[in-house]
């Protein structure tokens, strides 16, 4: 089930529609350019998680673009309004108190593109829809990675700023063959690397490593993620895990990271908002730290960054 709510002016809390019928223009440039931008984030029983980061990232998307989308308050009113009729239309016992944590979160995606051809009015909507079954499971059994270039050096979002590099923008069909050709090979994601031989990101995700003790031996507890000058999306839910585990004791640190930096660590995540942390057990074949290890570390931080949730 999937609930739809356009954001219209002259509905000021959104305009529900029927998302099993046709509601975009042929010509919109989000179907015709991969035009647009969007967010997606997860709600649980009924509350969104982390809605200022993705509203603010949502907005620096579209200032990259030159596109010009409802401002915060509109999006809130219409992702109320979404959620609101998505719960409505939830069977009962799905939302029991016995119910699992996942019957209980759902995927609330934000859509803007420049709207159809000529018209100068962008298009702008919420989608509300179950979280994938798929997911849940990678948080359980971990990820097989390959590391794949990206075809670009470290420095390229300074020197093209019109590659829109860091916006999270609808032109995905790269990061989705990307995924192809890991699932083709026997994997399940992609970690990407620069031209100059830096980690990036994963397609739909951000990376993150941890160390549990330093070149001598010494315990410590310090996670890592590639730094953003490189050009890769800020991860709303890295950032909040990080605020999370600050206050927990342990270092952080950004990059540079290279691909022997995440095979000499303890422990590899890939992280997001709907996926959450999933760690990484293998890269190109090579084993991370051990099955032991990535169970508790895992288990640690994703407790941390349920209390961000």
């Amino acid at each position: 089930m999937t609930t739809l709510v356009f954001l219209d002016p002259a509905h000021p809390a959104g305009r529900v529609a029927d998302a099993t019928v046709p509601n975009i223009l042929v010509t919109d440039q989000g179907l015709t350019r991969g035009d647009g931008i969007f967010e997606s984030m997860l709600a649980i029983d009924g509350e969104p998680r982390k809605i200022r980061a993705h509203l603010d990232r949502l907005a620096v998307s579209a200032s990259t673009m030159d596109l010009l989308i409802p401002d915060a308050g509109v999006w809130q009113a219409a992702i109320t309004t979404a959620l609101t009729a998505y719960a409505a239309g939830v069977p009962e016992d799905s939302a029991d108190h016995g119910a699992s944590n996942e019957s209980r979160q759902c995927v609330v995606r934000l859509i803007a593109t420049r709207g159809p051809e000529g018209a100068n009015s962008p298009t702008a909507w919420v989608t509300v829809s179950p979280v994938s079954a798929s997911l849940a499971a990678q948080r359980e059994k971990g990820l097989a990675v390959l590391l794949l270039e990206r075809g670009y050096d470290s420095d390229i979002a300074a020197r093209a700023p019109w590659l829109l590099m860091g916006a999270k923008t609808l032109s995905y069909a790269v990061n989705m063959a990307a995924l192809r050709h890991a699932h083709h090979q026997g994997a399940d994601d992609v970690i990407f690397t620069s031209g100059d031989g830096l980690v990036l990101e994963g397609p739909t995700s951000s990376v993150l490593l941890a160390h549990v003790s330093d070149d001598s031996g010494v315990p410590l507890k310090r996670l890592i993620t590639p730094h953003l000058d490189t050009g890769i999306l800020p991860g709303t839910t890295q950032g909040a895990l990080f605020a999370a585990a600050q206050e927990a004791g342990w270092e952080l640190g950004y990059g540079p990271l290279t691909p022997a930096d995440l095979l000499d660590a303890d422990a590899v995540w890939l992280i997001s908002s709907l996926r959450l942390l999933a760690p990484v057990t293998t890269i190109d074949g090579k084993e991370i730290g051990t099955a032991a290890i990535r169970a508790e570390l895992t288990a640690e931080l994703s407790a941390l960054l349920a209390t961000t949730l």
